[in-house]
């Protein structure tokens, strides 16, 4: 079949190019020209489907997040030193050789930018115009979100201030393997992450095909995660209700207690927006995370997230399994609890703290045990902030958010440091520390020559 021939012929070219991505020497010999070539609508969108590739993220930031702890038993047992490494916040090594990381983040913009410099070859209107808007869509979407996740690990916090001297990610937007690879700005990375995801909105469509597929609210739901790690709150609110007025569908935690299933959230629930994932390794399982009791003790007898979120492990400690994926793997998507809580933030940053706590309210009204739940009150906008953080905090666990917020939180004066003891001692990350941003792999910087990030 030609979509698999597709598969075979690109999965040659992407091994390779998952190290020499950054490379501008690349191969002394082209690809064979005898390997298929997409050229149709519907190799583009086989493309961009590619089982769901481009759905997946990094877990490195939420290993290096502190919501779990390792025993140090289980510390000693993991068999990536990477993951050891990233774990204590190490300054370097934090990635495999050939990292799988960066390859997903690279393959997936390749995968684009075939995909768009295809559609320029390709007549609109002679073929199908809205199959050929969307799958120009898709490919912009994915294209900013992959950029999106990848500064997320290897960027520092956006500020604004210095956001065009900070170092970003190199920025491809063409498939010459030729071309050398050189670090953009901060300001460049953003710039073309809300550029391109602005430019999917009028083209994708409101209800997907399928929710492994970007949509229009999903499009409005990135944009405002992307202004919300800005700190550019009103951005955020403005697109967080965007999405919201086309895709608000809440479930009813009281619909899912008594459920003996391991992980009670089905894949594709009525929340999920885009489906994201990324792998738990053996760093994130349900056996060896255990959340830190800080956390766990934050949620009240009543706040079904309690029992619905976690398992009881025999020495006290819970392990986390309120994951949207339905699976072992974690969810890392667009969801509407997401939109909620960005909204409801970014009203009592404007001020607006009644407003903010009534969008509160109205999610964790679903969290609670029927008739159990009184309305949370706040009786100014410091007040409703700290509220709607926390929440946010429970109710995003293990999504792939808490690292972008410790960035943004600590460069507004929140002073969060973490800290984890292991055999005795105390590792600490400060607020703002260098490590936020974490090393690229150490094999990319030695083949491409860019400047590593500073440790």
């Amino acid at each position: 079949m030609k979509t698999r021939n597709i598969f075979n012929s690109y999965t040659i070219i992407l091994l390779l190019l998952s190290v020499f991505f950054s490379c501008d020497k690349y191969l002394s010999e082209k690809p064979d020209k005898s390997l298929a070539i997409p050229s149709t609508l519907k190799d583009f969108q086989a493309l961009l489907d590619n089982d769901g590739s481009l759905a997946w993220d990094p877990n490195t930031g939420e290993i290096s997040a502190g919501d779990f702890y390792l025993t140090q038993a289980d510390w000693k047992s993991l068999s990536s030193e990477p993951h050891r490494r990233a774990y204590l916040w190490e300054r370097d090594y934090l990635f495999e050789k050939y990292s799988t990381d960066w390859r997903a983040f690279s393959t997936a913009v390749y995968y684009c930018n075939t995909a768009l410099e295809g559609l320029q070859k390709v007549e609109r209107m002679a073929n199908q115009p809205d199959q050929y808007d969307d799958i120009k869509g898709q490919a912009l979407f994915f294209r900013a979100k992959n950029v999106f996740g990848a500064s997320a690990i290897w960027c520092s916090a956006y500020d604004q201030a210095t956001a065009s001297k900070d170092m970003g990610l190199p920025l491809r937007q063409n498939t010459n393997f030729n071309e050398l690879s050189i670090r953009s700005s901060m300001q460049d990375t953003y710039d073309q992450i809300i550029f391109d995801l602005k430019k999917s909105i009028p083209l994708l469509p409101i209800v997907p095909v399928s929710r492994i597929r970007p949509s229009r609210p999903a499009a409005y739901g990135l944009l405002a995660r992307v202004y919300l790690s800005m700190r550019k709150y009103s951005d955020a609110a403005l697109y967080a209700d965007s999405c919201l007025q086309l895709y608000n569908n809440l479930m009813d935690y009281n619909s899912l207690v008594g459920s003996n299933a391991t992980y009670p959230f089905l894949n594709f629930n009525n929340e999920v927006i885009l489906f994201g994932g990324a792998s738990t390794g053996q760093i994130l399982n349900l056996s060896r995370a255990r959340i830190v009791d800080e956390l766990y003790e934050q949620y009240e007898t009543d706040d079904l997230r309690r029992t619905l979120f976690f398992t009881n492990n025999s020495d006290g400690s819970h392990g986390f399994k309120g994951r949207y994926s339905g699976s072992a793997s974690l969810f890392f998507g667009l969801a509407t609890d997401e939109q909620m809580l960005i909204k409801a933030e970014c009203l009592a940053r404007a001020k607006r703290h009644k407003e903010a706590m009534a969008v509160l309210n109205e999610l964790l009204v679903t969290r609670w045990k029927s008739g159990k739940f009184s309305p949370l009150i706040a009786d100014n906008e410091a007040q409703a902030l700290d509220i709607i953080l926390l929440e946010r905090r429970k109710g995003l666990l293990f999504r792939g958010l808490r690292w972008l917020d410790l960035k943004r939180l600590n460069k507004e004066g929140r002073e969060i440091t973490l800290r984890r003891t292991l055999d005795g001692k105390e590792y600490l990350l400060h607020p703002n520390d260098l490590r936020y941003a974490l090393p690229i792999p150490e094999d990319i910087i030695e083949i491409s020559g860019m400047p590593q990030n500073p440790r």
